[in-house]
């Protein structure tokens, strides 16, 4: 079955919905509109018993609606394929975690199929025993939200015994428009509460693809989404791929998620993301080597200052890691206020205190910059 058909099929299983239940989308607005208020105890919450999260990609992608934003041609899409793959296979993703095997809908809605084959097989392992899952199933093609694309989704959801993802690239071409009396903020919330709502009713994932401002610089996460904050209010979580002169991260935050920001890497040659650790502990590894490769090209012992212009580094990072590394053993204290590289512990001895009156020690300039605080 081509994707043509895939999509006509679906089209029609909307209309028969629409036919048999006296139209779907119609009756789902009704239903809104007449909600009635439920008042329960906490006596009773407490006799509940709920299933545990699902997790689609373990300890980073839960179920519900998920916005996935960063820049224009940062590698969203690659990341989101990927996860798709792993999850049609029941494979790996972001270097070592395994996903569990389940039906996924990828909404190609930026490419065309020769594209989507042609980045499928470059970000599949070379010996992939499963290359082209059929658990992977995808359109180019989709109707806007309030034009049946939110029903149709809801209509491939039914008709699979395993469905576990689906991914909407992006969000821009499948948001409805804004109403007329509709604020901004109101737009965006409607933009992603009919995913969001489905993701909860079907206990899958949504993954929806949108962009970040540009120059919001150290802005808390979610205000670097573009749009209002009604993005992020309806979704459950917020996922933003990022870049900076320190590298690339993955920052995310949600309801059913502990906030978690991981260093990753970008391989051009696969096109595939890989989780270093934590991005804290991987920038910390990261100052620590600037720190040792000045040192090591260094031909006398160098003052925290010096280390820091020589590294590019801010000099309370350099004061702060300089202390620790020498109690570590990492770099060696050649006299106050001065280090060397350990393999030049031999520079050490060319320094000799300058006696002064009385044989009393003089301290120079260098001797008040000191990387112990």
């Amino acid at each position: 079955m081509n994707a043509m058909d895939g999509f006509a099929q679906l089209e029609e299983a909307v209309k028969t919905m629409d036919r048999n239940h006296g139209g779907t989308a119609r009756a789902a607005k009704e239903s809104n509109r007449k909600k009635a208020a439920f008042v329960s105890s906490a006596a009773d919450l407490g006799e509940m018993v709920f299933p545990e999260i699902k997790w689609i990609v373990p300890m980073y992608l839960p179920e519900g609606c998920t916005i996935l934003a960063g820049r224009p041609k940062l590698g969203k899409s690659w990341l989101a394929l990927d996860i798709a793959l792993a999850v049609a296979r029941g494979s790996y993703c972001l270097g070592d975690i395994n996903c569990p095997k389940g039906d996924v809908l990828y909404l190609a809605l930026e490419d065309n199929q020769r594209r989507l084959k042609s980045r499928i097989d470059k970000v599949s392992p070379p010996h992939c025993d499963n290359r082209w899952p059929h658990e992977l199933e995808y359109a180019t093609e989709w109707p806007r939200c309030d034009e049946g694309g939110l029903e149709a989704i809801r209509a491939w959801v039914e008709s699979k015994a395993n469905p576990r993802l689906v991914i909407v690239d992006v969000l821009a071409q499948f948001r409805s428009g804004r109403g007329g009396q509709e604020s901004l903020y109101e737009a965006d919330y409607r933009a992603v509460k009919g995913l969001q709502e489905l993701a909860s009713q079907y206990g899958i994932a949504v993954v929806v693809i949108h962009h970040v401002r540009k120059g919001m610089g150290d802005t808390d996460p979610f205000e670097r989404v573009s749009g209002t904050l009604g993005l992020t209010g309806a979704a459950d979580t917020t996922m933003i791929l990022d870049r900076d002169s320190n590298g690339c991260t993955l920052y995310a935050r949600g309801r059913d998620l502990e906030e978690y920001e991981r260093a990753c890497t970008f391989d051009r040659t696969t096109c595939r993301w890989t989780v270093q650790g934590e991005a804290s502990e991987v920038r910390r590894t990261d100052e620590r080597s600037q720190i040792l490769a000045v040192l090591e090209d260094a031909d006398e012992p160098m003052s925290p200052q010096e280390i820091a212009i020589m590294a590019d580094m801010k000099r309370n990072n350099v004061d702060r890691l300089l202390g620790k590394m020498a109690k570590d053993g990492e770099v060696l204290k050649a006299k106050r206020g001065r280090y060397v590289h350990p393999t030049s512990a031999d520079l050490t001895a060319s320094l000799t205190s300058t006696p002064g009156k009385k044989g009393k020690k003089v301290r120079n300039e260098d001797d008040e910059e000191d990387g112990d605080e």
